[in-house]
Protein backbone atom coordinates (compact mmCIF):
# COMPACT_ATOMS: atom_id res chain seq x y z
CA UNK A 1 0.00 0.00 0.00
CA UNK A 2 1.19 3.26 -0.82
CA UNK A 3 1.71 5.84 2.12
CA UNK A 4 -0.22 9.03 2.25
CA UNK A 5 1.81 12.10 2.50
CA UNK A 6 -1.04 14.43 1.49
CA UNK A 7 -1.57 16.19 5.34
CA UNK A 8 1.70 16.78 6.23
CA UNK A 9 2.16 18.33 2.58
CA UNK A 10 -0.21 20.25 3.12
CA UNK A 11 0.50 21.40 6.22
CA UNK A 12 3.87 22.21 5.15
CA UNK A 13 2.70 24.17 2.65
CA UNK A 14 0.36 26.36 4.48
CA UNK A 15 2.70 27.21 6.96
CA UNK A 16 4.88 28.66 3.99
CA UNK A 17 2.03 30.42 2.71
CA UNK A 18 1.72 31.80 6.31
CA UNK A 19 5.44 33.06 6.32
CA UNK A 20 5.31 33.93 2.63
CA UNK A 21 4.70 38.02 1.44
CA UNK A 22 1.56 37.84 -0.51
CA UNK A 23 -0.04 35.26 -2.61
CA UNK A 24 1.68 31.75 -3.52
CA UNK A 25 1.20 30.49 -6.81
CA UNK A 26 0.34 27.08 -7.70
CA UNK A 27 3.80 27.07 -9.36
CA UNK A 28 5.86 27.82 -6.50
CA UNK A 29 4.23 25.62 -4.20
CA UNK A 30 4.48 22.71 -6.61
CA UNK A 31 8.10 23.59 -6.36
CA UNK A 32 8.51 23.39 -2.71
CA UNK A 33 6.46 20.41 -2.37
CA UNK A 34 7.91 18.56 -5.60
CA UNK A 35 4.64 18.16 -7.51
CA UNK A 36 2.56 18.99 -10.19
CA UNK A 37 0.81 22.30 -9.92
CA UNK A 38 -2.36 20.68 -11.00
CA UNK A 39 -2.06 18.99 -7.77
CA UNK A 40 -1.74 21.64 -6.05
CA UNK A 41 -4.57 23.38 -6.90
CA UNK A 42 -7.01 20.42 -6.74
CA UNK A 43 -6.00 20.16 -3.22
CA UNK A 44 -6.21 23.74 -2.31
CA UNK A 45 -9.57 24.17 -3.98
CA UNK A 46 -10.54 21.25 -1.27
CA UNK A 47 -9.16 23.58 1.29
CA UNK A 48 -11.19 26.46 -0.38
CA UNK A 49 -13.84 25.21 -0.73
CA UNK A 50 -13.84 24.76 3.61
CA UNK A 51 -12.95 28.29 3.99
CA UNK A 52 -9.23 27.46 5.17
CA UNK A 53 -7.72 29.01 1.81
CA UNK A 54 -8.72 31.36 -0.65
CA UNK A 55 -7.68 32.25 -4.25
CA UNK A 56 -6.51 35.72 -5.45
CA UNK A 57 -6.38 36.53 -9.41
CA UNK A 58 -4.17 38.50 -11.25
CA UNK A 59 -1.21 39.73 -11.40
CA UNK A 60 0.57 38.62 -8.25
CA UNK A 61 -2.38 36.33 -7.75
CA UNK A 62 -2.03 32.64 -6.13
CA UNK A 63 -3.48 31.23 -2.63
CA UNK A 64 -3.20 33.12 0.59
CA UNK A 65 -4.80 31.70 4.07
CA UNK A 66 -8.20 32.79 4.99
CA UNK A 67 -8.16 31.77 8.03
CA UNK A 68 -5.75 32.71 11.15
CA UNK A 69 -3.11 29.52 11.93
CA UNK A 70 -4.42 29.66 15.76
CA UNK A 71 -8.33 28.84 13.59
CA UNK A 72 -6.58 25.69 12.23
CA UNK A 73 -6.23 22.45 13.66
CA UNK A 74 -4.68 19.18 11.70
CA UNK A 75 -8.05 18.25 12.25
CA UNK A 76 -9.52 20.68 9.94
CA UNK A 77 -7.04 19.91 6.97
CA UNK A 78 -7.28 16.21 7.98
CA UNK A 79 -10.81 16.30 7.26
CA UNK A 80 -10.38 18.76 4.36
CA UNK A 81 -8.11 16.10 2.71
CA UNK A 82 -11.17 13.60 2.50
CA UNK A 83 -10.55 11.41 5.81
CA UNK A 84 -6.36 10.12 4.17
CA UNK A 85 -6.07 6.78 5.61
CA UNK A 86 -4.27 6.79 9.05
CA UNK A 87 -3.03 3.08 9.12
CA UNK A 88 -1.30 0.85 6.81
CA UNK A 89 -2.89 -2.22 8.21
CA UNK A 90 -5.81 -3.83 6.52
CA UNK A 91 -7.42 -7.01 8.08
CA UNK A 92 -7.38 -10.21 5.78
CA UNK A 93 -10.71 -10.98 4.15
CA UNK A 94 -9.62 -14.29 2.96
CA UNK A 95 -11.64 -16.74 5.10
CA UNK A 96 -14.24 -14.90 6.45
CA UNK A 97 -16.27 -17.87 7.64
CA UNK A 98 -12.78 -18.83 9.65
CA UNK A 99 -13.19 -18.32 13.30
CA UNK A 100 -9.55 -17.54 13.85
CA UNK A 101 -9.71 -14.49 11.15
CA UNK A 102 -13.00 -13.40 12.60
CA UNK A 103 -11.09 -13.25 16.20
CA UNK A 104 -7.78 -11.77 15.04
CA UNK A 105 -10.15 -9.27 13.00
CA UNK A 106 -12.29 -8.25 15.97
CA UNK A 107 -9.09 -8.00 17.86
CA UNK A 108 -7.14 -5.63 15.58
CA UNK A 109 -10.54 -3.70 14.37
CA UNK A 110 -10.57 -2.93 18.28
CA UNK A 111 -7.11 -1.71 18.58
CA UNK A 112 -7.45 -0.12 15.21
CA UNK A 113 -10.61 2.37 15.85
CA UNK A 114 -9.11 3.34 19.72
CA UNK A 115 -5.77 4.33 18.07
CA UNK A 116 -7.32 6.35 15.40
CA UNK A 117 -9.79 8.13 17.75
CA UNK A 118 -6.72 8.82 19.76
CA UNK A 119 -4.51 10.20 16.71
CA UNK A 120 -7.72 12.43 15.57
CA UNK A 121 -8.46 13.47 18.78
CA UNK A 122 -4.79 15.01 19.24
CA UNK A 123 -4.92 16.59 15.59
CA UNK A 124 -8.07 18.21 17.01
CA UNK A 125 -5.83 19.94 19.95
CA UNK A 126 -2.76 20.92 17.82
CA UNK A 127 -3.53 24.05 16.04
CA UNK A 128 -1.04 24.86 12.72
CA UNK A 129 -0.47 28.06 14.64
CA UNK A 130 1.50 25.83 17.23
CA UNK A 131 3.62 24.13 14.38
CA UNK A 132 4.29 27.87 12.81
CA UNK A 133 5.35 28.39 16.73
CA UNK A 134 7.72 24.83 16.43
CA UNK A 135 9.14 26.41 13.53
CA UNK A 136 10.35 29.65 14.89
CA UNK A 137 11.74 27.75 17.84
CA UNK A 138 13.91 25.41 15.24
CA UNK A 139 14.45 28.23 13.44
CA UNK A 140 16.01 30.35 16.22
CA UNK A 141 18.09 27.50 17.61
CA UNK A 142 19.50 27.38 14.22
CA UNK A 143 18.64 23.39 13.50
Amino acid sequence: MRSDSRLSRMLHALIHMELHEGAATSESLAQLLNTNPVVVRRTMAGLRDQGYVRSEKGHGGGWVLARDLGDITLLDIYRALDDPTLFAIRLAVDHPECLVEKAVNSTLSDALHEAEALLLSRFGEVTLADVARDFAQRSKAGE
